[in-house]
């Protein structure tokens, strides 16, 4: 059901890790050459990962309790994902040359945020089942 705010929300994280990475540069090395996620194996793996998963739980709108779940799982892999670019990025700031970091290193950081107004979002949800149950 994409009318559900969590939806919304989860298909913002779609945008977010399956498309964006590959517009934005995520850091520049020392010769000023722009690297995506597609330069990467691991990065772009990870990032159609929370895309999947952010599309598994929307299709998941009949069972909260999953969707719940699969959206705490895509918590973790985007904070395994922020960990190596924080990794990188002090990596990138002690060399010699001047490197750039790109904006695409908060993408992981805007995907959280959604997933947790997500979860709030479905915690609401269960809550007013519960609630309306408890009255029959």
């Amino acid at each position: 059901m994409i009318q559900r705010i969590q939806s919304l929300y989860l298909l913002i994280v779609v945008i977010l890790g399956g498309v964006l990475p590959f517009w934005l540069n995520l850091w520049s090395d020392a010769d000023g050459n722009a690297m995506f996620a597609k330069d990467d194996v691991f990065i772009s793996a990870a990032f159609f990962g929370s895309a999947l998963l952010a599309i598994v739980a929307i299709s998941l709108y009949k069972f909260r309790k999953k969707q719940f779940i699969a959206n705490r799982f895509n918590i973790i892999l985007n904070l395994f994902l922020l960990g190596f670019f924080v990794y990188r990025s002090l990596n990138l700031s002690g060399e010699t040359s001047v490197s750039e970091k790109g904006i695409g290193m908060l993408i992981p950081v805007f995907s959280i945020v959604f997933l947790v107004l997500a979860n709030k979002s479905i915690k609401k949800d269960e809550d007013l089942v519960k609630s309306v149950d408890r009255l029959r």
